[in-house]
């Protein structure tokens, strides 16, 4: 006898499919909260106190950069020895004041003073040379004057004989023959004084082209004598300004070379500030641009006067001038930061500057919701800036608020919930 099978019904749920599906279901909710809630990203809870909120407002732009600058005299005149020597004499210290003229070193070089003398000596002599060729040419100008008066003297006397001849060959008393001679001699003198006349003439336009060039060559050799004195002239070091004098320390029978800088004479009147500028901003500071600074507790208000366009370092330089008055107590030396206008004022979206753009460099903000409650980054393209604002091109308007304080411990979040 046979004993039928029996049919093993399949259960509907294993406990192990049961597990997967409840996995899942909370995925699925999980997903569907965050997406109802409006945070598809990461998030945090942070405590609103601690952050810096920033409403963008709509407001005049004005865009400048601070730069750092050096006091400095308004005008500075240099020393250099521009004839080296031996340090003889000093005259004036360091530090003090001093007037235009006034005698400051003497140098001293044997070798110079020597070699001055010789230079003299063989200027001298090529004046002397000049003078004598002016002289012979003047002398054989006179000697040409004195043939050409002689020879019209003889033309004069022969024409007389000539015509006296002439009336008494008429009249039968001379023969032929004397009158002939008389009439030779007369064309004779005449001929030469011709001749003479003009070999004066001739003389006399080359002896004036002759007479001008010795003249023009002894005026140069007088002016080279007066170059050769002032070499020994340059020894003496003299204040070609008056203002403090600041030199090096000079002491009798230092050496000091051939355009060896020995001080600089500062004029007091007045101070200019020289700042380097990155040369980003090269082509967007013009002279007359305006800037300001804080000094013992005001404001003084400067403008660029003259810029170095020469790249060094990655800067050039600018001197600004003071428009009004120059504070009280300012040295030479001193520091002090300008704030400089690069354009004119115009209207535009604000957001203030804050530590978090080195963390989102100004591509992205953390922008409140309207009940200040959550956070949500923001896409944003800042443009220009100025020491208080950034100027927004794209991603937030007028009224909406972001946080402007550090990012460091909320970068990676996509949304901060505010407590």
């Amino acid at each position: 006898m046979y004993r039928m099978d029996k049919k093993i019904e399949k259960k509907r749920f294993s406990p192990l499919k049961l597990f997967g599906y409840t996995i899942a279901g909370v995925t699925i909710l999980i997903i569907a909260f965050n997406y109802f809630s409006g945070d598809s990203g990461s998030s945090s809870t942070i405590d609103k106190e601690r952050l810096v909120i920033s409403e963008v407002s709509n407001g005049e732009f004005l865009e400048f950069t601070e730069v750092s600058g050096t006091v400095q005299p308004v005008r500075t005149t240099y020393l250099d020895a521009v004839e080296g020597g031996v340090v003889q004499e000093v005259f004036t210290e360091s530090g003090e004041m001093v007037e235009a003229g006034d005698t400051l070193v003497i140098l001293t070089n044997s070798s110079l003073q020597l070699s001055v003398l010789q230079q003299e000596a063989g200027i001298y002599d090529q004046i002397n040379n000049v003078r004598n060729s002016r002289l012979n040419l003047e002398q054989n100008h006179l000697n040409l004057q004195k043939e050409l008066t002689d020879s019209g003297t003889r033309l004069e006397l022969a024409e007389s004989a000539y015509e006296r001849d002439s009336v008494l060959f008429e009249r039968e008393l001379i023969s032929s023959s004397e009158m002939e001679e008389s009439e030779l001699e007369y064309q004779f003198q005449e001929q030469r004084y011709e001749l003479n006349y003009e070999s004066f003439r001739r003389d006399s336009m080359q002896m004036e082209q002759q007479l001008t060039q010795l003249n023009q060559s002894e005026d140069r050799m007088w002016r080279s004598l007066d170059g050769v004195q002032q070499i020994l002239e340059n020894l003496v070091v003299t204040a070609p300004i008056s203002g403090q004098l600041s030199t090096m320390e000079l002491d009798p029978g230092l050496s000091i070379n051939q355009g060896e800088r020995i001080g600089q004479i500062d004029q007091l009147d007045g101070f200019k500030i020289r700042a380097g500028i990155d040369e980003f901003y090269l082509a967007r500071v013009a002279p007359g641009q305006t800037g300001t600074f804080d000094y013992a507790g005001e404001e003084f208000e400067v403008e660029t006067e003259r810029i170095y366009p020469v790249i060094q370092d990655g800067q050039f330089q600018v001197d600004f001038q003071f428009t009004g008055d120059i504070p009280d107590g300012l040295r030479r030396g001193q520091s002090v930061r300008i704030r400089l206008e690069l354009g004119e004022s115009a209207e535009a979206i604000l957001l203030s500057r804050g530590p978090y753009f080195q963390q989102t460099g100004g591509n992205w903000v953390f922008l409140l919701d309207e009940d200040e409650n959550r956070a949500v980054r923001q896409p944003v393209r800042l443009g220009r800036s100025n020491r208080e604002y950034y100027e927004v091109m794209e991603g937030l308007q007028p009224g909406q608020k972001v946080i402007t304080s550090s990012y460091n411990a909320i970068q990676q979040y996509d949304v901060l919930l505010l407590e």
